[in-house]
């Protein structure tokens, strides 16, 4: 069984802080979740074989191919503002003038 100050020093180690009501709400719940596993470990898993994937995987992704792109100019025709061949956009860290 976890204990109110098991769930509290956890708590402290992740830097979370809860008011008794929680602590005493999460610790009831941890104690749930634990009593699951306990019961897990009594089931009997002689002979089973042991499975990391129950869902049969493909690659999916596209062909890798070299296609025609769209010329530089054209990309460039709706851009608001535009320096040394680059999108101009505002800064956002400092402000320093262009």
């Amino acid at each position: 069984m976890i204990t109110k100050e098991s769930v509290a020093h956890v708590a402290e180690l992740a830097k979370l802080q809860f008011t008794d009501e929680e602590l005493q709400h999460f610790t009831g719940q941890l104690d749930e979740i634990l009593n699951m596993v306990d019961q897990l470990s009594e089931v009997d898993t002689e002979g089973v074989p042991v499975t990391t994937q129950n869902v049969v995987l493909e690659n999916v992704l596209r062909a890798d191919e070299a296609t025609m792109v769209t010329p530089r100019d054209e990309l460039m025709r709706n851009v608001p503002t535009e320096k040394d061949g680059l999108i101009q956009v505002p800064a956002i860290i400092d402000k320093e003038e262009d």
